[in-house]
């Protein structure tokens, strides 16, 4: 029998309310219908959106009108599909939904090649004509920025039909990992069975027997070698899949084509890189720590994630962790305070691991709702540090929607992870600076260390491995699972130098949904490090630092991410936030280092 529970045994009040979205699954269905009528609308600009100042203001006045249906029927589906991955019914409306938004963007595909065709000039003259198109000369800029690599009008509508398609591999790994792999049970420190979850894996590595961590790691990665083809397939035709997009979009390579999205280049990538790769002896270091406080003769990949304290870590009931998070939060003024806390007593969270429920988390919603978080809350220090992450996406988004037009209302990813990573580092200096418990607080500079170990450290490694799978593709190279295996383990080797490596660690990068959003994962290492700057400056200098933070979060889009960043103090095209993460990385291994 499973461990975990069913949907219908949790408590109300831990379960997401999704009323501000619909209020039931007919109301949804009646505005997916009426939605899905009026998309068609939108073509009758086609061929005349820019004949006069007014047609396309009236263009993007009715866009919004539309694309904000469209968001609030396609989130609805998504967390109602979320809920329960094996429910047939709610698959259904992700999937219909899906096609809603593909249909959406194709219905539009003309608006950036006509906007193309004019010049500086006769976009200036539009917006003397009609004021109302000031709001939008950002959003214009950005679409005659990236003329380049747009293509004809036939050309966008073929590639905005083929949405649903390319974005197969990651709905199949998705499916694959929380619908249809079943992971087995092993016996647990007490003699009794223990389920292994994708939301569980890492806590069950963290627990101190060390022999029921080698069962619960050879188990669980052993599942994975059982669909290595399946999974080797995906990812293999999601390279090749952002290869032909970014070819067909003029590009020299996927990561340039994702990268130029948000207007980041290259080299903001390769600098992460090389910064820490040139600083990989600061992980050692904190491997080679932890080999000695577990007194092992050899460091294992099960042991990577254990506490380097003796014991156990202690319990955070979810309310607990709630309270930390809201009293952390003090110092980005008490607007934003008060905000947060209203929104974990309007059910903002989905708070509990239940069956069918996909895994880990995330923050969501639309210009029209509330945030909505969805969590597998393990009730330790962990889960509480991934609860002020996700309400840090979710204040982010309240903010630009409160403050920005629609068109500016969301937020590049490269400034998403920001505003997350800022609300962890403060949770940490709360809870050190507030808690006196000793074995709470080892338990504190550890999450701190882990955090930046799988923040700046691992995610970078991912971001390696992502680049170089995607070169060895665009070499002509297969990237069969074997090759992607060996790919991984040389990489994890540099990483872990300290530790010892086995075969089943080169399938890790099977178990990493974020790959099959091309080059994402380099943005929780970036983040991280304007973060801990961010979170410096606020410290030193109180409100003024707080209040520019703010703006950076109101910002939204409105304006490119490191311009918005560079006016909050942190410039990300020069290696210094990053050796400044990992020089308080190094004082928080020297600070547990002297408590041990």
């Amino acid at each position: 029998m499973s461990s975990v529970p069913n949907r219908s045994e949790i408590d109300e009040q831990y379960r997401w309310e999704l009323s501000s979205l619909f209020d039931s699954d007919e109301a949804w269905e009646e505005a997916f219908e009426t939605v899905s009528e009026e998309i068609s609308t939108l073509r009758e600009f086609e061929g005349s959106l820019t004949e006069d100042a007014t047609r396309l203001a009236n263009f993007f006045e009715h866009h919004e009108e539309i694309m904000r249906q469209v968001e609030d029927v396609t989130t609805y589906a998504r967390l109602r599909s979320h809920e329960d991955t094996r429910e047939s019914e709610t698959q259904a409306m992700a999937s219909r939904a899906m096609s809603l938004y593909t249909d959406a963007s194709a219905a539009t595909s003309f608006f950036e090649p006509e906007i193309q065709e004019l010049d500086e000039a006769a976009i200036t003259e539009l917006v003397e004509d009609e004021p109302e198109l000031e709001t939008y000369e950002h959003y214009i800029d950005d679409v005659l920025r990236q003329k380049p690599h747009t293509r004809s009008e036939e050309i966008e509508e073929l590639l905005a039909d083929l949405g649903e398609v390319t974005g197969a591999p990651g709905e199949i790994y998705n499916k694959l990992a929380n619908a249809d792999m079943t992971f087995p049970t092993v016996e647990g420190p007490d003699g009794d069975e223990k389920e292994i979850t994708l939301s569980n894996f890492t806590t069950f590595l963290k627990n101190p027997d060390r022999e029921f961590r080698q069962r619960v790691y050879e188990a669980y990665f052993d599942e994975w070698g059982t669909v290595r083809n399946a999974v080797g397939t995906a990812y293999r035709n999601s390279v090749k899949k952002n290869e032909k997009i970014a070819a067909a979009r003029q590009y020299e390579s996927a990561r340039q084509g994702a990268l130029d999205d948000p207007n980041v280049p290259t080299e903001v990538y390769d600098t992460l890189v090389d910064t820490v790769r040139d600083n990989l002896g600061t992980l050692h270091r904190h491997a080679e720590l932890k080999q000695q406080v577990l007194d092992v003769d050899d460091l294992q990949m099960w042991d990577l994630y254990v506490p380097m304290v003796d014991d156990e870590g202690p319990d955070i009931p979810y309310s607990e962790a709630a309270e930390h998070v809201i009293d952390a939060v003090e110092p980005l003024g008490d607007a934003y305070q008060s905000r947060l806390a209203e929104g974990l007593d309007s059910r903002w969270v989905d708070v509990y691991e239940t069956e069918g429920k996909r895994s880990g988390a995330y923050s969501s919603g639309t210009y029209d709702s509330q945030p909505y978080i969805l969590m597998n809350y393990q009730d330790d220090v962990s889960s509480m540090f991934t609860l002020a992450h996700e309400l840090g996406h979710s204040m982010h988004s309240e903010l630009a929607s409160e403050s920005q037009p629609y068109v500016y209302a969301d937020y590049t990813l490269f400034i998403a992870e920001i505003a997350s990573t800022v609300n962890e580092t403060l949770l940490t200096h709360h809870l050190l600076e507030t808690v006196e418990d000793e074995h709470f607080r080892r338990h504190v500079l550890n999450e701190y260390l882990e955090r930046f170990r799988s923040t700046l450290f691992r995610q970078t490694m991912f971001a390696e491995f992502e680049h170089r799978a995607h070169q060895l593709s665009q070499e002509g190279k297969p990237l069969t699972s074997d090759a992607l295996d060996d790919l991984f383990a040389e990489i994890k080797g540099d990483y872990y130098e300290p530790a010892e490596l086995d075969d089943r660690i080169a399938r890790e990068w099977m178990r990493i949904p974020h790959f099959y959003r091309a080059f994402y994962v380099f943005q929780y290492s970036t983040g991280i490090s304007a973060a801990v700057s961010l979170v410096e400056s606020i410290r030193e200098e109180g409100e003024p630092a707080a209040k520019q933070y703010r703006e950076l979060l109101r910002s939204g889009s409105n304006g490119y991410p490191l311009e918005i960043l560079k006016q909050a103090g942190v410039d990300l095209t020069e290696p210094t936030p990053i050796e400044q993460t990992i020089a308080v990385y190094e004082e928080t291994l020297d600070e547990l280092e002297t408590l041990l």
